[in-house]
């Protein structure tokens, strides 16, 4: 792949039968952007791709105009470099993503207009609930799954910020790493 590997996270689509698009039309749509190694990872919209293109924001106007005009919906992406995906696993709190059974565990990813600890002022983890911490490019938020109703994470739908949120489990979150690094196992 050449030039810099990207994850674009796409939002808001294949949920609740809104805005449905098949992976092969938007793995397609990426390569006719000229993108290259393109490969999609589960039906919520990631995309892996490589591009010679440095500025993540004429990156994420190209990227976001065109998918709005091909599947003709608001189209709004995160794009993560690599080495943010990098730093995002390899700087997870300590323990973070341990105990699956105990705990339900996500990283929320920021746009460039907003930092982690803007969005972890805003959400107000739930005490005994929730546990939340804000890293450089993202928020670690773990609840525990027994009291998994009482969670202070689903309160993001309804702020203004969750437009420039986006959420991943912990799970894809290493698999979309492994992924990028070239180990599909």
């Amino acid at each position: 792949m050449a030039g810099i590997k990207y994850l674009a996270l796409l939002r808001g689509i294949n949920v609740g039968g809104n805005n449905i698009i098949k992976m092969t039309d938007l793995k397609s749509c990426f390569e006719g952007m000229g993108f290259t190694g393109v490969s999609t990872y589960i039906q919520s919209g990631n995309v892996i791709f490589g591009s010679e293109e440095t500025s993540q924001i004429d990156l994420t106007d190209k990227i976001e105009t065109t998918l709005s005009s091909r599947f003709k919906y608001d189209s709004k992406i995160i794009l993560v470099p690599y080495p943010v995906l990098d730093s995002v696993v390899n700087n997870a709190p300590p323990g973070f993503g341990d105990d699956a059974g105990v705990y339900r565990n996500d990283v929320i990813f920021t746009d460039t207009t907003i930092k982690p600890d803007e969005v972890l002022m805003m959400l107000n983890p739930r005490e005994g609930v929730d546990e939340a911490w804000a890293g450089e490019f993202t928020m670690y938020f773990r609840r525990l799954t027994s009291r998994a109703s009482q969670t202070r994470l689903t309160r993001l739908i309804s702020l203004p910020v969750y437009k420039h949120l986006s959420i991943r489990n912990w799970n894809t979150t290493l698999k979309l790493y492994l992924l990028m690094n070239g180990n599909a196992d």
